[in-house]
């Protein structure tokens, strides 16, 4: 058996390690022809194997050859794309807005006229008698402002917060309006239904009356059945031939108004005045517009 060793270790070195001892000796005795009829392809089925091995090797060995500057070049070609995007990026210039710091009303005098968007981020607004989309058909303002005064400022502040806790939020038409103003509107529509005679003035030129809607917190439209400055049965108080959703708007708005001082007139439901402003004096204060 001990002289079989030799041959058994050849064999295994080529990949037959589990020849038996018998066909071992049978090559040892001279059968060589048998054996190579019986175990010739085996062996050629091992070399192939061996070959297959030895080609995936080598592809492997090829594919990390050539693949290693391909990272060096992808990061050389990311890093100029990224030095374009920030060349590009420095040319162009920031569109985030800057919000000014909001003023305090503390320490002023409730006579006082503000500029209501200085207390105040959260108030909307879409000054109508600044355009030409009112009842008059004329621009009267000559920039969209909204000033009251201090007294009634702190009315609309509370207001306001209790609309947002709702999920609402004001939208002002009008504020407080110069008596040179009113002036306008009355050569342009001289009725007391519809504008206040200028001499004796009215609660909008005492900056104690405003004219408002609501909107969501997004911004967007409440539905309250005509738009401002409707002058119809349809946009009075009392009509309550109007769809539930419109009448749940108005309700909103009114109880809410009334709860922080401010009451309304029953043919416009946009209109707000002030209760304490009521005896303050007409005023002829003018802002300044941005030029």
């Amino acid at each position: 058996m001990n002289d079989l060793l030799p041959a058994r270790a050849f064999y295994s070195t080529i990949g037959f390690g589990n020849l038996s001892n018998n066909y071992i000796s049978d090559f040892k005795k001279g059968m060589f022809k048998n054996f190579l009829v019986i175990y010739t392809p085996i062996f050629e089925l091992s070399l192939s194997m061996q070959w297959v091995r030895i080609s995936c090797i080598m592809v492997v060995f090829s594919f990390f050859i050539s693949c290693k500057d391909k990272p060096k070049e992808v990061v050389q070609d990311t890093v100029k794309v990224v030095e374009k995007e920030l060349d590009t990026i420095k040319t162009v210039p920031s569109k985030i807005p800057v919000l000014p710091k909001l003023k305090s009303l503390a320490g002023l005098a409730d006579s006082t006229f503000i500029r209501l968007a200085d207390y105040s981020a959260d108030f909307v607004y879409d000054l109508r008698y600044a355009t030409t989309n009112n009842f008059l058909k004329a621009k009267v303002y000559d920039c969209a402002e909204c000033y009251t005064r201090v007294r009634t400022a702190k009315a609309l502040l509370k207001a306001n917060a209790a609309f947002m806790e709702k999920g609402y939020k004001i939208k002002f038409y009008d504020c407080y309006r110069p008596n040179s103003v009113q002036y306008k509107m009355w050569e342009i529509v001289p009725n007391p239904q519809y504008v206040a005679n200028p001499v004796k003035g009215s609660i909008h030129n005492k900056g104690g009356a405003v004219d408002i809607t609501l909107v969501t917190l997004e911004g967007e439209s409440v539905d309250m059945g005509t738009d401002f400055d409707f002058f119809g049965k349809k946009a009075y108080h009392d009509n309550y031939n109007l769809p539930e959703e419109i009448l749940a708007h108005r309700k909103v708005l009114k109880e809410t108004m009334e709860s922080f001082g401010f009451w309304s007139i029953r043919t416009e439901w946009w209109h707000y005045n002030l209760s304490a402003g009521s005896n303050a004096k007409i005023a002829n204060f003018k802002w300044d517009c941005e030029s």
